[in-house]
């Protein structure tokens, strides 16, 4: 559950959960999926890429109607498994759709998400579209993709598959990336960035071809990482090392728009 407890996680997960809930990730005590971006329970939320469903059980959660989309079955059947006996106040859909078309009425959604998708679609502003004519008006959308700054390492470091089909065909200066979001008729109200602690995961999980589970720091160097970031965040400037680092070399640039009333 998402509301566990960070103490009670495993080592691995609560390095990056605690960098979460630094940045302003799953507030349970505001209701806000990241700062700025609340749900409650008059709400619809459509999850495009929910993935493994973080973000769609948040939602859940705060008692709102989810939607969770993704075109991968596997994705769908552990969203599914994840959500397995929950009892929830609104209803729980997944949907297995590439989202072109979304398989959704227009004016559906109250929140949109799209966490990490855009940079694997084979036509951006088609895609931002399909999100645009599933917000009623007045709908807030969230949506992020990798930052050029790491995604230049990942360049020099990541196989030839990584910038293939299914995976990333693109990279998003953030000036184009403000610019596909605005093209689309949506207003932009908050622009941010997150997590160079994910910037260097990723670096260094290149370091073995063997297999691990992702977040998982089941080899010396991740391991190492991990306990490294921990050392430095008790440190007196951790907090002002972390907020340099995150603004130098930022996994991901996130921006929160709206739809015009």
């Amino acid at each position: 559950m998402l509301q566990k407890p960070l103490e009670a996680l495993a080592p691995h997960r609560f390095v990056s959960c605690r960098d979460a809930e630094q940045f302003g990730w799953y507030n349970w005590k505001k209701r806000e999926l990241l700062t700025g971006f609340p749900i409650g329970e008059a709400d619809t939320v459509v999850d495009v890429g929910c993935g493994e469903g973080s973000s769609s059980d948040f939602a859940a959660q705060c008692g709102a109607t989810v939607y969770a989309v993704d075109i991968d079955a596997e994705a769908i059947d552990a969203v599914q498994r994840r959500m397995k006996g929950r009892k929830l106040p609104r209803p729980f859909h997944t949907v297995q759709s590439d989202a072109n078309p979304l398989p959704l009425e227009d004016g559906v959604a109250t929140h949109v998400l799209a966490q990490e998708v855009m940079e694997h679609v084979d036509d951006p502003r088609q895609f931002l579209a399909e999100l645009v004519r599933i917000g009623r008006p007045g709908a807030r959308y969230l949506l992020s993709v990798p930052d050029p700054a790491s995604e230049s390492l990942q360049k020099a470091l990541a196989p030839e598959i990584y910038w293939r089909k299914p995976n990333h065909l693109r990279v998003f200066a953030r000036d184009e990336f403000d610019r596909v979001v605005r093209d689309s008729g949506l207003e932009i109200e908050r622009r941010t960035h997150y997590s160079f602690f994910w910037s260097m995961w990723w670096v260094l999980f290149w370091s073995d071809k063997g297999g691990f589970a992702f977040g998982s720091p089941s080899t010396p160097v991740l391991s190492h990482w991990n306990k490294t970031w921990v050392a430095l965040m008790k440190t007196p400037n951790g907090a002002r090392i972390k907020q340099a680092l995150d603004e130098f070399m930022p996994k991901s640039q996130i921006i929160i728009a709206r739809k015009a009333a």
